[in-house]
């Protein structure tokens, strides 16, 4: 299954989610959903997978912790929050890097209609 593939899974789980739940619920409510979700179609999903980040030559493991990372290759960033900023789409576009994935997703549970806060960012895809 292609990072694309994926993704299209992905953003069609968060749509039912969203019209089920609403705006509001804590991340962690709409990570535990969105995994059970994404686990029940089949996709193998890790939560808050901890991503080393290598500083001249040095491991250092406490690089960053990723949300979800789905069948190994799509990063999925949560918020739920009013506004995403760009500080956030840069943030995940620096751990694609990191973790050498193509692809990530940037999901804000916050928004009042989903789709304004879906946000895709690439890394050479």
């Amino acid at each position: 299954m292609t990072e694309n593939e994926i993704a299209k899974l992905i953003v069609d789980v968060v749509f039912h989610i969203h019209k089920e739940t609403g705006p509001g619920l804590l991340e962690s409510v709409y990570e535990a959903i969105l995994a059970d979700e994404l686990e029940q179609r089949g996709l193998l999903v890790e939560r808050q997978i901890s991503v080393p980040v290598v500083y001249k030559g040095r491991v250092f493991d406490e690089g960053f912790r990723a949300d979800l990372v789905v069948n190994t290759k799509v990063i999925v960033e949560l918020k739920s929050v009013e506004l995403v900023k760009d500080v956030h789409k840069k943030q995940l576009l620096t751990y694609l890097k990191l973790a050498d994935k193509r692809l990530g997703l940037l999901i804000n549970f916050g928004e009042s209609l989903i789709k304004n806060g879906i946000t895709r960012v690439v890394n050479g895809l």
